[in-house]
């Protein structure tokens, strides 16, 4: 779909439900925030704790330019998307340009509701929609843990998105539409492991952001659900991490995949680059083996998918 005709369908979105239509669009009715999962992370300190919850959803590679030697989470990373070419913002402590004046409410108000503390909706690229699903503890922490960082005094990079979707009304429309308040619940009919690994691929790795195609305006399309995107991150192909064989990952064994998630290294012996290699670098590499184990067997379990998704030349 070109942009201008994803521009139309956004504008003629918008019109219906601000007009009161749009049944069922509505976002659902949170549950409570300490029912969810959490993480549980070791540690004697919330900061402590907080640093496995970073690593858990690798606040790095997105809110830091790597590609430049940027200052740890100042910001400035190029985010390529169908809709535009969007920045990470700093997110150190700084208080003028990053989040240094920000309370534990204004925290929790962004990740969980995409909001800013002046009541903006952020653009649905800073994934809140898999981020609501994490607890008030593990969300404490990992700002608790952020804030034991240096602050850097980096302004933000303006993105470089077309009309009409620099606008915010576009992001109220688009949560309207897609968007369901969180915490993650456990699945009772699940084990332990299985909702711990659930956690950390959907809200806390938000995974499904770059390894689900997205429809024309932006939301995930759930009958492809971690079948890959033709057009994940960065505007490369992600591949399809559902257990079909043929074109997903099927074929690996679970311990195949614990170790991937460590290492980087696929079943042929290749290894992973690009964002996926700085996922696994400042991400999963540094979480426990068993929260890998949970993460696997969570995305064994998932439905197969036929969906092949075409390697990016490297």
């Amino acid at each position: 779909m070109t942009r201008a005709r994803a521009a139309v369908a956004l504008l003629a979105t918008a019109a219906f439900v601000l007009s009161g239509g749009g049944a069922g669009a509505q976002t659902g009715d949170p549950q409570s925030p300490d029912r969810g999962v959490s993480l549980d992370a070791r540690g004697d300190s919330p900061a402590r704790r907080g640093e496995t919850v970073f690593a858990a959803g690798n606040c790095t590679s997105c809110h830091t330019d790597l590609k430049n030697k940027g200052a740890l989470l100042a910001g400035g990373r190029a985010l390529e998307t169908p809709f535009g070419v969007f920045y990470g913002p700093n997110i150190t402590p700084d208080p003028v340009h990053g989040i240094g004046r920000w309370s534990d409410d204004d925290f929790i108000r962004a990740m969980r509701k995409g909001v800013s503390p002046q009541g903006e909706h952020y653009f649905p690229v800073f994934p809140y929609p898999a981020f609501t699903g994490m607890t008030d503890r593990d969300l404490r922490d990992l700002k608790a843990y952020i804030f034991t960082l240096s602050p850097v005094a980096q302004p933000n990079k303006p993105h470089q998105v077309p009309f009409p979707f620099n606008l915010r009304l576009g992001a109220r429309v688009w949560k309207l539409l897609y968007f369901r308040e969180g915490p993650l619940i456990p699945d009772p009919t699940r084990d332990a492991q299985w909702n711990r690994g659930r956690y950390l691929v959907e809200a806390a790795g938000h995974c499904a952001e770059c390894h689900t195609q997205r429809d024309r305006l932006g939301g995930l399309d759930r009958a492809r659900w971690m079948a890959g995107s033709a057009d994940g991150a960065e505007g490369k192909p992600a591949p399809n991490i559902t257990p079909e064989p043929k074109t997903g990952i099927g074929d690996w064994k679970t311990t195949d995949l614990v170790y991937f998630l460590e290492t980087g290294t696929l079943p042929d012996g290749d290894v992973a680059g690009g964002l996926m290699g700085e996922v696994i670098r400042y991400g999963t590499g540094r979480l426990s083996a068993d929260d890998r184990k949970a993460m696997a067997a969570y995305l064994k379990s998932l439905k197969p998918v036929v969906n092949k998704i075409q390697k990016a030349a490297k």
